[in-house]
């Protein structure tokens, strides 16, 4: 698997530009800037957050922690992390694990890290270990327009 059919079709009727970065199989963020050779901050990760409601996706960078005081405040809702094998179930065309920080290609509640949104080139999961999306950075906006902005990751 390369990139998963959703992100594909969703990127492509955006009509934005992407270059696939292939890089040796990896089971984390960091593990996937190092293979890639790109800069962890610059990588988006979507983190799924759950309560009784339903789910929530979180795109952050990928060298941040989740501040759930902060998404409370935001949407007003207890959320938790979700357990990797629940938040598969959103994905059914991408690998456990690789999930890719477009919750709109998936009909999913977005927020969106402000972090991101100065950054030159964003880097995305593609669905599966070994490939990532770089988009331009003014694209990632784009990508997730609609969603709610705001700082939701925990200080350094």
């Amino acid at each position: 698997m390369t990139i998963a059919a959703t992100v594909k079709s969703y990127i492509e009727g955006r009509g934005v530009a992407y270059e696939v970065i292939a890089h040796p199989a990896s089971g984390s963020s960091h593990e996937t800037a190092e293979a890639a050779h790109v800069d962890e901050g610059h990588i988006a990760k979507g983190v799924i957050l759950k309560d009784s409601v339903g789910a929530v996706m979180l795109v952050i960078p990928a060298d941040a922690w989740v501040n759930l005081s902060a998404v409370a405040k935001e949407l007003d809702r207890q959320m938790s992390l979700a357990e990797e094998q629940e938040a598969a179930g959103y994905f059914p065309d991408c690998d456990l694990g690789a999930i890719p920080p477009l919750g709109p290609a998936y009909g999913m509640e977005t927020l969106l890290d402000k972090a991101l949104s100065s950054l030159a080139y964003v880097y995305l999961e593609s669905g599966d270990h070994r490939s990532l999306i770089k988009i331009d950075g003014e694209a990632l906006p784009e990508l997730l327009s609609g969603v709610r902005h705001g700082y939701f990751c925990e200080d350094d």
